[in-house]
């Protein structure tokens, strides 16, 4: 029987089967769909491929067990991974730090920082050898180096002086450029993690365009989660890179700001920014 939700029913099952093979035949079947269209509409809905979907699930248990103190080969196992060197091999673009790092909350990690005076108020930015891994804004400096502090409380943490080296010294250039009225370059480095779910939204959040907004219920159908507004706003809510994913441009149905992590008066400004911006900037040829 063919489920209602092909896209949805195939991603949960998924999810539960992380720690199995499942081939793109079985996944066609599962969904009714032919091998072809199932790449096609999967990705369209969450952004990233069966497979790609699948070792984020896998990488999602296998934090889990961690979190719970299991040992990494037991964690590496039971979450589906056939040996260490597979799992290895996506340490830099799923993990950001090795398993036993991870475990360690950071321990042993080097974190580079600088706070910004902008107009939307204090600004840190905190950056690994790997790229980006916080963002955060406040009204006070010393609240964001108590947050730094809370976000990594093993990593050895230091505030850095100009001049700046890369990857801290792109990003410090870009967010200057962004609350000088230039859109945030793209495809900067970052070293987040995440669940497979949070990655979705994240990534959905990226495509939102400068200017334009879209609902929590919009975000939730246009990963293919319809019913998921709540996840979706809990998603947002943990996103540690302010700005570098725009989670400030998903707002109420009813048109309603919302929440947001780093406060509502900031959000609003935000947008009145981005709106702004893009009314003043030249039409395109």
């Amino acid at each position: 029987m063919i489920p209602i939700d092909p896209i949805a029913y195939l991603s949960q099952y998924l999810r539960d089967h992380c720690d199995e093979t499942i081939s793109l035949d079985d996944m066609a079947r599962i969904t009714g769909y032919s091998a072809y269209h199932l790449q096609r509409k999967f990705k369209a809905a969450l952004g990233v491929s069966p497979k790609q979907f699948q070792a984020r699930c896998r990488m999602e248990r296998m934090k889990s067990a961690l979190r719970h103190n299991q040992p990494v080969t037991t964690a590496l196992y039971e979450a589906g991974f056939g040996s260490a060197s597979r799992l290895y091999e996506r340490v830099d673009s799923d993990l950001g730090m090795t398993p036993a790092q991870y475990k360690a909350r950071g321990k042993g990690i080097e974190i580079s920082y600088v706070i910004l005076g902008t107009v939307l108020g204090k600004i840190l930015i905190a950056a690994t050898d790997r790229g980006l891994c916080s963002l955060q804004l406040a009204d006070r400096e010393s609240e964001l180096r108590a947050a730094l502090q809370l976000e990594f409380p093993a990593a050895q943490l230091t505030e850095t002086l100009a001049p700046f080296v890369s990857p801290l010294k792109d990003w410090q250039e870009a967010i200057e450029a962004f609350v000088a009225g230039k859109t945030l370059a793209a495809g900067l480095p970052m070293d987040i993690r995440a669940t497979a779910f949070q990655a979705t939204v994240w990534q959905y959040l990226q495509t939102i365009p400068a200017g334009e907004t879209r609902s929590y219920a919009e975000v939730a159908a246009g990963i293919g989660h319809p019913t998921a507004t709540r996840a979706v706003a809990r998603a947002c809510a943990s996103n540690p890179v302010a700005l570098a994913i725009p989670c400030h441009r998903v707002i109420r149905n009813n048109g309603e700001l919302g929440g947001y992590r780093w406060g509502l008066n900031r959000k609003q400004r935000l947008l009145e920014l981005e709106a702004r911006d893009t009314d003043t900037r030249p039409a395109s040829p």
